[in-house]
């Protein structure tokens, strides 16, 4: 049985990592602007999201189970609005997909099958904004009162410092991957200074 804080514990630490994804995405949004000089920035921040990310799925995922399962608290509690339960999904499945494929062209190299998994990289990644965009705005509201509440901070506060951490150590550990598809952009900047000073002359 829950107890009966539970689920405003749970609503607190989605929305403080929230607001952390909000920030990590902005930061990945500012390397998309001048996505070949700041890929290496692009890749790392993209490594440092899939930890918090990770946390607030499971944190969602925790309410859907409780939810689902019969908790009186939960029950009391309410599903979430109709078109939030409708987007939610989508936005799940196009989160995973813009992560999974950019973590698959990390791993496999700009090789043959890059323009494959590229394209669906950035198809998702334009159907993942729209949801997001929507999803930050129906939420918006509530954030600082949940964000600043402080009740349960110290637990909120590990748990979010910890996914950034382990987010740091992935990009860490894994960074030496981005070798070769920092090389080819740079060496395409290289091409393409090139061929705008042929053009001058």
């Amino acid at each position: 049985m829950d107890p009966p804080d539970s689920t405003a514990g749970n609503e607190r630490l989605t929305a403080t990592t929230a607001v952390l994804l909000l920030l990590l995405l902005a930061a990945e949004g500012v390397t998309i602007l001048s996505i070949r000089p700041l890929l290496s920035e692009h890749i790392v921040t993209g490594l440092i999201l899939i930890p918090p990310v990770a946390l607030k799925l499971v944190s969602i995922g925790y309410r859907f189970v409780r939810y689902y399962t019969g908790s009186a608290a939960y029950a009391a509690k309410g599903p979430p609005h109709i078109l939030m339960r409708v987007l939610a999904p989508l936005l799940v499945a196009t989160t995973l997909t813009v992560l999974g494929t950019g973590v698959a062209m990390l791993a496999l190299g700009p090789r043959d099958h890059r323009d494959v998994l590229l394209g669906l990289h950035k198809t998702s990644f334009v159907l993942w904004f729209f949801l997001m965009a929507v999803h930050v705005l129906f939420y918006a509201p509530r954030l600082p009162r949940l964000v600043f509440s402080t009740r349960t901070v110290g637990r909120r506060a590990a748990l979010v410092v910890s996914s950034v951490a382990a987010g740091a150590l992935l990009a860490g550990a894994t960074y030496s991957l981005a070798g070769p598809w920092v090389h080819r952009a740079h060496d395409h900047e290289r091409d393409g200074a090139g061929r705008y000073l042929s053009v001058l002359r």
